[in-house]
């Protein structure tokens, strides 16, 4: 459903963007370092099936991989996220367990 191609880094507002249909999915970071924050999720109620955020996040964690970042997720859903998916848990830095 997802395709790399639709999923934006916007540098500006600081999020990763993907727009289905009318419907703008988000998730909001931080940058320091060579760490990213994840701090928010934003899914629209129009598209929010369990199915798609797991797919968004996975594009997003594969995007992050590639730019061989750490992942500090500081969002709840995000964390559950990588509680559930122990192969993104080698993406967190020395010291932050989840």
């Amino acid at each position: 459903m997802i395709d790399a191609a639709e999923l934006i880094d916007n540098d500006f507002l600081r999020q990763f963007e993907i727009k289905i249909d009318d419907h703008l999915a988000k998730i909001e970071y931080s940058l320091q370092d060579r760490k990213i924050f994840l701090t928010k999720l934003i899914i629209p109620d129009g598209i929010g099936d369990e199915n798609f955020s797991n797919e968004f996040l996975i594009a997003v964690f594969e995007q992050i991989e590639e730019r061989n970042l750490s992942v500090v997720p500081t969002s709840p859903e995000i964390a559950k996220f990588v509680r559930k998916n122990r192969k993104y848990k080698r993406m967190l830095p020395v010291g932050v367990r989840i």
